[in-house]
């Protein structure tokens, strides 16, 4: 069993947090399988996810699904078009994915629920669709209570049961970012 912090969060596992992704500072490019869909991101993210939550595991059919929280407006579709499914979430509020209409490829999600108010201005970037998925690891572990047993971090990681506070866990830039998005939401 992982030891935990006094905040309930398990320490001594995973990542060196944003090692690799503070090489590159974008832009980013990626796609889906079959190459009709092309997007770019055209800065780092705010922070990157693996989540290892129930629904994560089951809309993604894996372990777990790692995304890199990006601005919309930072997150151009350079060739093709996506369509918009929405998907059933915990909350009741929906998630809209942003798929290939050709080979179905999610490449991107909105939380509409998020923050209340942000849904529509940030992007979960599905980091897999990426063409280097290296260069956005993981800066945080969420829901790990619901992690695969047999699913073992590297040591290092930031791990939460759950969620986490933002403003312990983002960078002071990503902060930035964020009250940026929260100042046009309420324009």
């Amino acid at each position: 069993m992982a030891a935990r912090d006094t905040a309930g969060r398990m320490v001594g596992l995973g990542l060196r947090a944003g090692a690799i992704m503070a090489e590159k500072e974008g832009p980013f490019e990626g796609g889906c399988t079959c190459g009709y869909v092309r997007y770019r991101v055209t800065s780092r993210p705010l922070i990157v996810h693996c989540c290892h939550c129930s629904k994560c595991q089951v809309q993604s059919g894996a372990a777990f699904a790692i995304n890199a929280l990006v601005e919309a407006d930072r997150v151009e579709v350079t060739s093709g078009e996506v369509s918009e499914v929405l998907v059933a979430t915990p909350s009741n509020k929906n998630q809209r994915i942003a798929r290939c209409p050709r080979c179905q490829v999610a490449l991107w999600s909105n939380y509409l629920v998020l923050a209340g108010v942000l849904g529509e201005y940030v992007r979960f970037v599905k980091v897999g669709t990426l063409d280097d998925p290296a260069a956005m690891p993981p800066d945080v572990h969420i829901y790990a209570a619901a992690k695969q047993p047999w699913l073992e971090l590297p040591p290092g990681s930031r791990v939460y049961d759950e969620y986490y506070d933002t403003k312990e866990i983002w960078s002071e830039a990503s902060l930035e970012r964020r009250d940026a998005l929260f100042a046009l939401a309420k324009q």
